[in-house]
């Protein structure tokens, strides 16, 4: 799995810059990065696709193929259902931070409000967590924002 994270890490480092920056946004970064396929196909599901590739500045904490396969059994199929789109929202404004949030902006202990409403805890004492996720990858930088890579997917209100 580090293996795997680190080549997609590799690859998005390697995406061509323009000037002021990078050429790609959040979602056509994370769709070359090859490590992402649930994610996308989420943000696709869950009709995010053309807010994510909006102005922004966005901070994306985006968990790998492996962290949503950790998931239970069944759970990413039923939060792709149509009927279950407002809770696949939730899920994922869970996982965005509005305004471009690099990991030397981060503090120990420090909360930080999500698209979503609710707030998200980091903590700094071992390695680099999101609430229950640790950031495998920071700072990853997109033409309309920044992705931090997490390795599990995290819930609002647990």
């Amino acid at each position: 799995m580090i293996r795997a994270a680190t080549f997609a890490i590799a690859t998005l480092l390697a995406a061509p810059a323009v000037a002021g920056g990078h050429s790609k946004d959040i979602v056509d970064t994370a769709m070359g990065a090859g490590d992402f396929n649930t994610l996308v196909a989420a943000v696709k599901a869950a009709g995010l696709v053309d807010t994510l590739k909006g102005d922004g500045p966005f901070t994306v904490f985006a968990p790998t193929d492996a962290a949503f396969a950790a998931l239970p059994e069944g759970t990413v199929e039923t939060l792709l259902k149509p009927e279950n789109k407002d809770q696949l929202v939730a899920i994922l404004t869970y996982h965005v931070v509005p305004g471009k949030v690099m990991s030397t902006d981060l503090q120990d202990d420090m909360k930080a409000t999500t698209v979503q409403g609710g707030d998200i805890t980091i903590d700094l004492d071992n390695g680099v967590m999101i609430n229950d996720a640790s950031v495998a990858a920071a700072d990853i930088a997109a033409s309309n924002g920044v992705i931090h890579v997490i390795d599990k997917v995290i819930l609002p209100g647990s």
